[in-house]
């Protein structure tokens, strides 16, 4: 599966057009890495433990777009973009979402 934030791929031609897709991935932060990311904040530096969450969620995110693109048969998801909100009153989760066109692709 190709994943590109463009909206066309170099030697590619798009073949057809299988609609918007989707992954969305709602992840919780918990107390101890609260704690270490509080730490970070007070003694300066980054905080491994949030960048290591971050990252987590947005890989798991775009897959899950992926496999939906999968689903109706496209082999291609191009202008992908993914964005990041935080929810919850404690502002303890973290929401991601990747978005993107799925599209079946050849060689031009």
């Amino acid at each position: 599966m190709i994943i590109s934030t463009t909206s066309t791929l170099e030697g590619m031609e798009v073949k057809d057009y299988r609609g918007i897709v989707f992954g969305e991935v709602v992840a919780g932060v918990n107390f101890i890495k609260d704690f270490a990311a509080s730490l970070s904040n007070f003694f300066g530096g980054r905080s491994g433990s949030y960048e290591n969450e971050l990252i987590q969620a947005r890989d798991n995110a775009i897959h899950e777009m992926s496999h939906r693109a999968q689903d109706l048969g496209a082999n291609a998801v191009i202008g992908v973009d993914v964005d990041y909100e935080v929810l919850g009153e404690a502002a303890n989760m973290l929401m991601v979402i990747a978005s993107g066109t799925a599209v079946v692709v050849q060689q031009a």
